[in-house]
């Protein structure tokens, strides 16, 4: 198989090989050119995701067609470390064949990913030893996540569960989802499943009916949850009749995986609006990459992107502590310079959590930069994005008899402890953009006023 160009414009990889070993068809709805082996046994067919999975990038051979100069020193040990799959779809998306691709880097193996410190371990999260039965992992006390699958219709580089995705492609058998559904019973103070895997949505929408249905037969459960990658990296699996499926379970919620904003493509925000228009409120679970997304603006378009898409941002999260993915993680303190500029430049509803996922089944821990600046028992001095400092008096401060404390002089202090002791109200930073505007953009008849 050929590599394909993407919707954006030419590829800047290498020439395809001679043309007689390759077909190559033109897809009418997305315009991108799929370059496939004449001797594939069967027709291509670019939007159907079976075709799809059966064509994914799996070897190293197929690598080699695809990018004829790549260097594939330690490719072969790294796939053979831990599986390979690409899908044509997502690796029509590669614009140069290096690192500084961001879809190159995470779908294509690397050598890095054979460097082990002893920090790292094949199940940090410590989910095995949180399965009261195989597959399903009970950590919080509401909620459990039942790994449907092992199968992905892409093995992303950074995968959290390197461990066993892509080793054996299988999915929960009957008995095992009856032992399932009767621990669901059992606890009763489950009330939220999340699916995940591998990828819930590689199963046949049979299959994946019989679960959610089993699991919806749990009069306790309020909630699932569907964890997928494939409206970034096969977006043509949100068919109609998926769709049709998933509604007669709702409420059904969908969180997804977009880490870069060239993942925004417009098939991806087909697949997006046809879920969010059946009713299914959609979250994204964006991993914290060096090389991909550890930078403030490339995060802030990301954002932007999805919540053009109704996709709501929910976690970022930091890269976990798993084997192979050293060389995708970045220091605590990026995550945090992150989030302090996406505050302010972005509404509450675009900023995700940025959450640390604990080492030895820890659990989610949010991470954030430091907004209390001190706290006395009056007064809690609070910084803003601006680097402002405002005192907020606490509860109480009214005297004996009803009398009320002494007013706070509204003008800039000359430093914190005046604020926490209650004498000033504010450090106001001079020359802030919203300072400046309130300067020259309020008219003095109209300052006080209301008006719509």
């Amino acid at each position: 198989m050929q590599h394909a160009t993407s919707p954006e414009g030419e590829n800047s990889c290498d020439q395809p090989p001679p043309s007689s070993t390759l077909t190559v068809e033109q897809n009418p709805s997305t315009g991108v050119l799929s370059s496939v082996a004449a001797r594939l046994p069967e027709v291509a067919d670019w939007s159907d995701w079976r075709w799809q999975v059966r064509n994914r990038v799996r070897r190293v051979s197929q690598l080699k067609t695809l990018f004829p100069d790549l260097d594939i020193a330690g490719v072969a040990e790294a796939t053979a470390r831990f599986p390979m799959a690409i899908t044509p779809y997502y690796a029509s998306l590669i614009q140069r064949c290096d690192n500084t691709d961001p879809i190159f880097r995470m779908s294509v193996p690397q050598m890095e990913e054979l460097i082990e410190p002893v920090c790292l371990s094949d199940d940090p999260l410590e989910e095995d030893a949180d399965m009261p039965i195989p597959g399903l992992v009970h950590r919080y006390t509401d909620r459990a996540l039942l790994i449907a699958t092992t199968m992905c219709s892409m093995y992303c580089r950074h995968c959290t569960r390197k461990r066993v995705a892509g080793h054996r492609e299988s999915g929960i058998t009957p008995a095992r989802l009856k032992q399932v559904t009767r621990y669901l019973t059992e606890h009763p103070e489950i009330h939220d499943v999340i699916v995940s895997g591998g990828d819930p949505f590689t199963l046949p929408t049979q299959a994946l009916e019989s679960i959610l249905s089993a699991i919806r037969s749990v009069p306790t459960v309020d909630i699932i949850r569907v964890g997928t990658r494939t409206p970034v990296v096969m977006p043509m699996r949100i068919t109609d009749e998926l769709v049709t499926m998933l509604r007669r379970y709702h409420p059904v919620y969908v969180n997804t995986h977009f880490n870069h904003p060239a993942e925004l493509t417009p098939a991806a925000v087909e697949a997006c609006t046809r879920l969010a228009d059946a009713g299914i409120p959609m979250g994204n679970q964006t991993v914290l990459l060096k090389g991909v997304n550890d930078d403030p603006v490339v995060m802030e378009t990301l954002c932007r992107g999805l919540v053009r898409m109704r996709v709501r941002p929910y976690y970022m999260f930091q890269c976990d502590l798993v084997r192979g993915v050293e060389h995708f993680r970045t220091p605590l303190t990026r995550g945090i310079e992150i989030m302090e500029y996406l505050r302010g430049r972005l509404s509450g509803l675009a900023i995700p959590s940025f959450v640390v996922d604990a080492p030895h089944g820890g659990g989610k821990i949010p991470v954030s930069p430091n907004y209390i600046v001190s706290m006395s028992p009056t007064h809690t001095v609070l910084r803003n994005f601006e680097g402002m400092l405002v005192a907020y008096p606490e509860p109480g401060l009214h005297g004996r008899g009803g009398t009320v404390g002494r007013q706070a002089s509204d003008e800039s202090a000359p430093g914190v402890w005046e604020l926490s002791s209650g004498n000033y109200s504010k450090i106001q930073p001079q020359n802030t953009v919203r300072h400046a505007r309130r300067q020259r953009g309020i008219p003095e008849q109209r300052q006080g006023e209301l008006t719509l």
